[in-house]
């Protein structure tokens, strides 16, 4: 299997306070060898987004979801998966998570972990250009649904959804193959298994009772890696 073929899905979600607590809205899926980003409407399919098979493979979403067979990147799994286990019972399985590969690929502090936009800002292999027309879709978003600038995250479930949500769920996942391919390069054999078993860590931790999404522990990384 090629390195491309091999990580061929790249993954993200939205919605109203994205957890347990609260709803999934729409799931994004790159598929990398496609060049095709996918937008699942869960807050209307709910769980037959789930169960609907391939007419072709009898495959469901979530027979690839829950595949320790299927490579998926997400960049922090975490509330992600909180939220797709609280409300769908979905395990996922065959995660590769990107901000624990960045955090890895330093040789600075590993104490804290950054945001996808930081990752994007500083390490993302695109132009100018694209960097820009990210940040205007970045920008455009935040401003329907960030209650700080007056919007509100129920515009995720707006039906239609608004041109400029539709970009903003779009950008991130598009550059995810990029970020991914940055740090793989850097990762050494030992770092990658590192990797590999604090991703199925988070997951584990995710699914606990007493799971937290919220708050400064968050930011931390691994205990043992810094």
């Amino acid at each position: 299997m090629s390195q491309r073929t091999h990580r061929s899905l790249y993954l993200d979600l939205e919605g109203v306070n994205l957890s347990r607590h609260g709803n999934i809205s729409i799931l994004q899926i790159f598929i990398s060898p496609l060049d095709e980003i996918y937008l699942v409407d869960i807050h209307t399919l709910k769980r037959k987004a789930f169960t609907a098979s391939s007419l072709s493979s009898g495959e469901t979403l979530l027979s690839i979801l829950e595949s320790p067979d299927i490579p998926k990147v997400f960049f922090d799994v975490r509330n992600d998966s909180d939220a797709l286990f609280s409300h769908f019972g979905v395990r996922l399985a065959g995660i590769i998570g990107l901000q624990l590969m960045e955090l890895a690929t330093r040789s600075s502090s590993k104490r804290c972990v950054n945001g996808l936009a930081k990752c994007i800002e500083r390490d993302a292999p695109i132009t100018e250009t694209q960097r820009k027309i990210w940040k205007e879709s970045k920008e455009k978003g935040r401003e329907l649904f960030a209650p700080e600038l007056g919007g509100s995250f129920e515009v995720f479930n707006a039906r239609p959804l608004p041109d400029s949500i539709l970009a903003y769920c779009a950008q991130d996942v598009h550059i995810l193959p990029r970020l991914w391919h940055h740090y793989e390069r850097q990762l050494s054999p030992t770092w990658k298994k590192r990797v590999a078993q604090e991703t199925i860590e988070r997951v584990k931790q995710s699914q606990s009772a007493d799971y937290v999404g919220k708050g400064r522990h968050m930011a931390l990384g691994p205990s043992g890696w810094y």
